[in-house]
Parts: C-alpha cells; sequence; structure tokens
C-alpha cells in the first residue's frame, strides 16, 4: 500500500506565533508546581461550545433501534434554549464541576460557577487554603484584556476571601488548558449522539463520565440570566485594584481579599 492508510487530519499548524509563547508555558509550569507542593489549588476553568436545547442533530453514534429522527435545519429560532457548559477542572484531585448556564457566557457568570463549585464541593479537599491558582484561555468570559473580567476576579477573591492568581495561557493555545484534554474530551465523548431534549440530559450524562484514571464530574443547572455587553466599573478602574505580576503582566496577575 506504499505507506498509504486512512487517517484523520491532525491540528498541529500554528495559526500564528506568539511572542513570549514559551516563556509563559515554562512560567505556568512553575505555578502550577508551587501551588501542588503546598496543597493549594490549581483550576483549570473554560467555557465549552453552547449547545443548542431541541431536536437538533448531534454528531456520534448511540446503540438504538433505528435511527433518531431530528430536524433537517439547525436554525437557532427553533431551539428551546441554549446550554452553556463551563467547567472548573480540578487539576491535582482530576475532578470537573460543570456548570450548565441557561443565559450567556459573560465574565459574571463563569465567577459564579467557581464560586458555587467551590463552596459545594471543592473546598473540601483544600480546607487549609487561602490562595488558589486559576488558568485560563486570553478570550471570552476569560479574556486577559478585558477589565470587566479581572473586575470579577477581584470580587470573588472578596467573597471566597481567599487571594487569586490568575495565569492566561497565548493566543492560539488554548487546546493546552489542561480542562480541555483532561475533562471535556471526555464529557463531549459522552454526549456524543444524544439529542438534548432539555438540560437535564446534558446534567446527567456529564456527571456519568469517568475513566480509569478516576476523573469524574459533578454538575449543577444556573438559570440565572446575566447580560451581555457590561463594562468595568468606574470605581474599579480608578481604584484598580490589579496587582500585576513583573512576568508577562498581560497575562499574570493575582487579586487580593481586601
Amino acid at each position: 500500500m506504499c505507506g498509504y492508510v486512512k487517517r484523520k487530519m491532525s491540528k498541529c499548524k500554528t495559526l500564528k506565533e506568539v511572542e513570549n509563547r514559551n516563556e509563559q508555558f515554562e512560567y505556568i509550569s512553575k505555578l502550577k508546581q508551587g501551588f501542588i507542593e503546598n496543597q493549594l489549588p490549581v483550576l483549570s476553568i473554560d467555557t465549552k461550545k453552547k449547545e443548542m436545547i431541541g431536536n437538533f442533530y448531534r454528531s456520534g453514534e448511540v446503540f438504538c433501534t433505528e435511527a433518531q429522527a431530528v430536524n433537517d435545519h439547525d436554525f437557532n429560532s427553533f431551539a428551546d434554549g441554549v446550554a452553556v457548559p463551563h467547567g472548573v477542572y480540578d487539576v491535582s484531585q482530576n475532578k470537573c464541576y460543570l456548570t450548565v448556564g441557561t443565559s450567556k457566557d459573560t465574565a459574571e457568570f463563569a465567577c459564579d460557577s467557581i464560586y458555587y463549585q467551590w463552596n459545594t464541593f471543592i473546598k473540601n479537599d483544600y480546607p487549609k487554603a487561602n490562595r488558589m491558582l486559576l488558568l485560563c484561555d486570553g478570550g471570552g468570559s476569560n479574556h486577559s484584556g478585558h477589565y470587566v473580567v479581572k473586575e470579577q476576579f477581584k470580587l470573588l477573591a472578596e467573597k471566597l476571601q481567599m487571594e487569586i492568581v490568575v495565569a492566561h495561557y497565548p493566543p492560539y493555545c488554548s487546546k493546552w488548558n489542561p480542562i480541555e484534554h483532561r475533562a471535556f474530551s471526555f464529557i463531549s465523548k459522552k454526549w456524543q449522539g444524544i439529542k438534548f431534549d432539555n438540560y437535564e440530559i446534558i446534567k446527567e450524562l456529564a456527571e456519568q463520565t469517568t475513566t480509569k484514571a478516576g476523573f469524574s464530574v459533578k454538575a449543577h443547572i444556573n438559570t440565572k440570566i446575566y447580560e451581555t455587553g457590561r463594562k468595568a466599573s468606574e470605581k474599579f478602574m480608578q481604584t484598580m485594584p490589579v496587582i500585576f505580576d513583573r512576568f508577562l503582566p498581560k497575562w499574570n496577575y493575582k487579586f487580593d481579599y481586601n
């Protein structure tokens, strides 16, 4: 066959060379190691692709006696709602905590997800923790350049009474965020070929996701309505309570809880 076999495409071509890319990866690695050695939480966060609720086609196969009949077009106007899955992955414990939102993917929604999952589950594994490390992408509800995101992180630090250290992965590097390949990849397989008729199906299937390495998921549904297009308050912009790191401050900073 002269080496010819059927192969899948491989996403390995970098779209753009980003300055300080490798330096940021090395810095994140040191941060993670330091937090883990001191038994402090390292939480990888991200929002997965939104999913329409209703009789829509979804890729994948399931065991059934006949093919499921679904709509021949995936128009948003026919959806019964939209699911916004936000995950908080505990790197040390190999556990994912999923919030299924029913509104918009905003910085407030992301921080509400972290707050709920910490108080409900994660803090039980870190009873003496007074700091946490958040690893996130550079866009969306965790945008590294948006001050409304930083304001929400500051409010979260105050609500949790914890120091929050934030490190963003460089642009075009989101697939290296641990939650992508250590959590969402497995949850996505569990969702394949399943019609999302309601939010409960998404939650229940996520919680059924496990691996031989001990990976597990806890999920809940958040029905709060979130407003898009918000900007940071004037008070926040005037006081700027962000402690920027000396090393690549555009991607690394922290917040105290005072």
